[in-house]
């Protein structure tokens, strides 16, 4: 199965939807499946008391409070039901991120094919519940967490009926340090006996790359129209550009990893009788002259008798003269 590429478009439109759609015509272009955005109600995600993160201070400043960051970033229910309309025309599924109880009842009547859990919300009883009371394919991000808080998490999913669940490892800094990506989790993750895959936050793509070498099923990105732009993550962003050389390697990656078989390929066959041996006369060999080590020799190339007969020719009598470096016959 080919790995699900999401484009994680996040807030970076700044709340414009025009944006938005922009960013899901570039995600469309660039070769990802999926391109995802963020829906809330910002007075129910963050409380007036709420602190920005490091990351979002250095990027948007100290003077507002998370709330008031969020209240810029955020566009609307029907905003969000035109865009999915939006990227169902241009041929890219829409997904969103609930990061509420109200945005999930929202996002269960737009019919998405799937729900995404984002990290912050794996200790979020209630809604946890309701999530996995949907029955659909589920997502979970795991940044932040400890073992025993994803397995919580999984009893909760399993016990209110939650569809198929795939564990994405997380590193929830933006942008990850190279230190802590840590892409060798994944295999942690499986213990859960969930398919996994890698929400990244490094910069650049070769991490993606080598989650999809370690068999990443999804690999989510975020990405921006322009990195210079205003907001908390464009930094830490892909370009367009980037985004779609990230698709393209992924894609790559996937053909150069092929199948856990080892057989022929149609494109080495021709090239076996070349690189391989045959036994051969050493020196001319007369009719009825037997098969020594002296007279025989192992050269290419393997058109004749493989090497791996060897013995089973020594001692045998020439049916015929033998040039030297003839093939031999039996």
């Amino acid at each position: 199965m080919a790995v699900l590429i999401i484009a994680e478009a996040g807030v970076n439109h700044n709340g414009s939807l025009e944006t938005a759609k922009q960013m899901a015509a570039a995600a469309k272009k660039a070769g990802a499946d999926v391109v995802k955005f963020q829906t809330c109600i910002p007075k129910e995600v963050a409380s007036r008391f709420a602190p920005k993160a490091d990351y979002q201070k250095q990027q948007t400043g100290s003077s507002e409070s998370q709330l008031e960051m969020i209240r810029k970033l955020h566009f609307d229910f029907e905003s969000h039901r035109h865009l999915k309309c939006y990227c169902e025309q241009i041929g890219i599924q829409y997904l969103s991120t609930a990061f509420d109880l109200p945005s999930v009842d929202f996002l269960v009547e737009l019919d998405l094919a799937m729900h995404k859990i984002p990290s912050g919300e794996i200790t979020n009883l209630p809604y946890l519940e309701k999530l996995a009371q949907t029955g659909l394919p589920l997502l979970l991000s795991t940044g932040m967490c400890e073992m025993e808080e994803i397995s919580e998490a999984l009893a909760v999913l399993r016990k209110n009926g939650a569809g198929p669940v795939t564990l994405l490892h997380c590193n929830t800094q933006y942008p990850t340090p190279d230190g802590d990506a840590n892409v060798l989790a994944m295999n942690a993750l499986r213990d859960f006996g969930c398919p996994v895959g890698y929400s990244d936050h490094t910069s650049g793509i070769d991490a993606d790359i080598a989650a999809v070498a370690l068999g990443a099923c999804v690999i989510e990105k975020h990405f921006t129209l322009d990195k210079n732009m205003p907001g908390p993550d464009q930094k830490a962003s892909l370009s367009v550009e980037e985004l779609t050389a990230m698709c393209s390697a992924i894609r790559r990656t996937e053909q150069l990893l092929g199948k856990a078989e080892k057989h022929i390929t149609a494109s080495e066959l021709p090239n076996r009788a070349v690189a391989r041996k045959s036994i051969v006369a050493n020196r001319a060999i007369i009719a009825g002259e037997t098969f020594t080590t002296e007279n025989l020799g192992v050269k290419r190339p393997g058109y004749g008798i493989s090497p791996m007969h060897w013995y089973e020719v020594l001692g045998q009598k020439a049916k015929r003269d033998f040039q030297p470096d003839e093939l031999i016959e039996l």
